[in-house]
């Protein structure tokens, strides 16, 4: 009898469809500026893979990019380099305005923007992501408000945001070629849950 050979990205939306069913969807729900002043490197290392919003933004950047973009680098590039920018205002205290529906808002869109395989011209993409990005920094950041290494920590984060948006895109480039389906799927999963985030906030 022979056996069909398993599909790694077939393995990947049954982990992403299960692990939206599981836990705490935000990873940072409830948390107060200035709760996590104490946390070290490997806090900040773990932190993006305990909640579902921030683990599927950062696969789904790699993702989008490398199915859709020549230069898929550079979209994954400025979210890291925004996630920086909004931690750090975060850590100022100043105040952004509906940080929890725009991060849910962002695995709404570019989840449709994935299963659609939706090209933006690279500069909108870029932008699109950064803003995004900047929310998901600010929900970090602003929990380490008062902490005096806040470095470790974030330093943990960008290279755990790192690590995922290169997962993202390496199964996105080995993908993009062979069946379509794939992305329409896995962007189904990432939208259908940022709608159910929002849904949670009303």
């Amino acid at each position: 009898m022979t056996r069909t050979p398993r599909r790694p990205w077939m393995q990947g939306l049954a982990l992403l469809a299960l692990s939206s069913a599981a836990g705490s969807a935000f990873a940072h729900t409830g948390a107060a500026p200035g709760a996590h002043m104490h946390v070290g490197f490997m806090d900040g290392l773990v932190h993006p893979f305990t909640g579902l919003d921030h683990l599927m933004a950062m696969l789904v950047v790699g993702l989008w990019s490398a199915t859709t973009m020549r230069r898929w680098w550079i979209p994954p590039l400025v979210f890291v380099q925004m996630l920086l920018a909004g931690a750090m205002l975060g850590l100022t205290g100043a105040q952004l305005p509906v940080v929890e529906p725009m991060i849910a808002s962002s695995l709404v869109v570019l989840g449709l923007l994935l299963g659609a395989r939706k090209q933006l011209p690279l500069a909108f993409g870029a932008a699109l992501v950064g803003l995004f990005a900047v929310f998901h920094g600010w929900a970090h950041g602003s929990e380490l408000t008062g902490s005096t290494q806040a470095w470790l920590p974030l330093a943990g984060m960008v290279l755990s945001t790192i690590a995922l948006h290169a997962m993202g895109v390496f199964i996105g480039l080995w993908v993009r070629t062979r069946n379509p389906n794939w992305s329409r799927i896995a962007g189904a999963v990432v939208a259908m849950t940022g709608g159910a985030l929002l849904l949670q906030l009303v």
